[in-house]
């Protein structure tokens, strides 16, 4: 069984997300933005509802939302960036209160299964052609990654991600012998 890897590459990142945009499949759009841009498990982007993101009488999209984490207990506050606000706009139309965000489509109210949102990942990725260890972790891993890329501390991620340890965290960051090799030439740029 080979271990789920974060998408390394920004243009693959946004392609993913294009993917089902382009075939007019929002659902699908949302699910990957959505586990890009808020590391969550899949498994608690599945439980969230319309009413955790949107605001029915003020008709605006949260800034945030509390999130209690399946696996661990924890409760933790995710900001909504401008990216997961675009993806929830052109769902807004689907939105019911009390109504799950990622509504399968046997049935009223139910969420797609796991299964089905690994399928969606997947066929994204086969798609595009870059499907090798791609999964619905990858989508988590990818968040820390290109915001450890982008200067987050690997402590803020770590405490995002809920870890218990930076071990967990480092190999979430996939972090490969082209990093390191930058990180060698980068230290030759400011020294």
């Amino acid at each position: 069984m080979s271990t789920a890897q974060p998408i390394r590459n920004k243009r693959q990142v946004r392609e993913m997300s294009e993917f089902y945009l382009e075939r007019g499949e929002l659902r699908n759009h949302l699910l990957i933005v959505m586990g890009v841009h808020t590391a969550l498990r899949v498994s608690d982007l599945l439980r969230l509802t319309w009413d955790d993101v949107y605001d029915f009488n003020r008709e605006r999209i949260h800034d945030s939302v509390a999130v209690t984490e399946k696996k661990t207990g924890k409760t933790k506050i995710v900001a909504l960036n401008k990216v997961v606000a675009a993806g929830l706009r052109l769902c807004l139309s689907d939105a019911k209160r009390g109504g799950v965000l990622l509504e399968s489509r046997k049935g009223s109210n139910k969420a797609i299964s796991r299964v089905q949102a690994y399928r969606i990942i997947r066929e994204a990725a086969e798609n595009l052609g870059y499907a090798s260890r791609v999964s619905c972790h990858s989508l988590r891993k990818t968040f820390g990654y290109h915001a450890w890329k982008n200067g987050v501390s690997p402590a803020v991620i770590m405490e995002i991600y809920n870890h218990s340890s930076f071990a967990v965290t480092r190999r979430y960051l996939g972090v490969s012998q082209d990093d390191k090799d930058a990180a060698y030439r980068k230290l030759a740029e400011v020294m």
